[in-house]
């Protein structure tokens, strides 16, 4: 079974994510860093910990995601390359 999170995880972290897509990064401790800046007061230690964890897994999915159409991309390339000295 996977890890189930609530609607206000994924609200917030989009929230963080869509404020400060240049400061969300792979790395946890920096993601919560940012979380506990961003929400000042109200948040759980708890939350902002699950939070930041989710947008870690968002921005690795996105690496992911990324690389494998670059991935994808790139053999379309060399073929175009390849057929060009004809």
């Amino acid at each position: 079974m996977g890890k189930v999170r609530t609607k206000k995880v994924k609200r917030l972290a989009k929230e963080v994510l869509e404020l400060y897509r240049d400061r969300v990064s792979e790395d946890f401790e920096k993601n919560k860093q940012l979380v506990r800046q961003v929400f000042v007061s109200g948040v759980s230690k708890k939350l902002a910990n699950r939070v930041a964890g989710y947008l870690t897994t968002l921005v690795k999915l996105q690496a992911k995601k990324e690389a494998e159409l670059s991935m994808e991309s790139a053999p379309a390339q060399a073929d175009t390359v390849a057929e060009k000295p004809k």
